[in-house]
This record gives structure tokens, sequence and C-alpha cells, in this order.
């Protein structure tokens, strides 16, 4: 499968594909004409992988992910460990994003708007 059918087939743009494969994350074949062609497994891993970039994984979560997933003597319990240290680093950054939209919040109810120069936003974020 060329890399265009792969990109429709697996929501991914074709730039995300060749750098999959650039970073050694997903390797395809190279054809007699030089071109990458991506088989069934390297379909399903790209989507696999897709759907862990959804998930907000790192590109080295992806890659622990997909040889435990390709690894049928995998320990279940790594994947867990994998995806609650994931889970701790999301519930951080909500935490941080909700005392970030307070103190936006507070900025613009502090602020009176309208056609005049004085803002207090300004004044609070100098």
């Amino acid at each position: 499968m060329k890399i265009g059918e792969v990109a429709k087939e697996t929501g991914l743009s074709v730039k995300s594909i060749r750098y999959y494969h650039d970073i050694g994350l997903i390797c395809a074949t190279r054809g007699d004409n030089g071109y990458r062609e991506y088989g069934k497994s390297q379909v399903e891993s790209l989507k696999f992988v897709h759907h862990c970039r959804e998930l907000g994984f790192s590109l080295d979560d992806c890659r622990s992910l997909l040889v435990l997933k390709l690894n049928l003597a995998r320990d279940a319990g790594d994947v867990k460990e994998l995806a609650k240290a994931h889970l701790q680093r999301v519930s951080e950054r909500i935490v941080k994003l909700q005392a970030l939209e307070s103190q936006l919040k507070h900025l613009v109810e502090e602020c009176r708007g309208g056609k005049q120069p004085d803002c207090s936003i300004i004044s609070s974020l100098s």
C-alpha cells in the first residue's frame, strides 16, 4: 500500500507517516521504484500509534506501547504502569489548566473594557 492510501486509511497525514518512518517507529519496505510500501501489519501499527497520540501519549510512550503490543509474551502490568504514569501527567496538567482558567477569569472580570487606555489585564501582566 502506498503512503497516500495509508494516510487515508489511518487518518494520519503523509508527513506524520514519513516522520514515524524516519524515526524508526514504523518501518516500511522500499519498492523497486524507491517508494515506501506499507503492509497490513504496518498499517495496523500506524492506527495504533495514531490512537495513542490522540490520547496524548508521547512518541516514546507510543514506541513502548507498540513494542508491548507486538510482544505476545508481554506483561500487562508493564502496559498498566505506562498508562498510569501517563494518567498522572494528564491529571497534573488538568490541575495546572484549572488554575490558569481561574486566573484568566479573574483578569477578564476585573477589566472594565471599553474605549479607554486603562486596562487592568495589561497592568496585571506587567
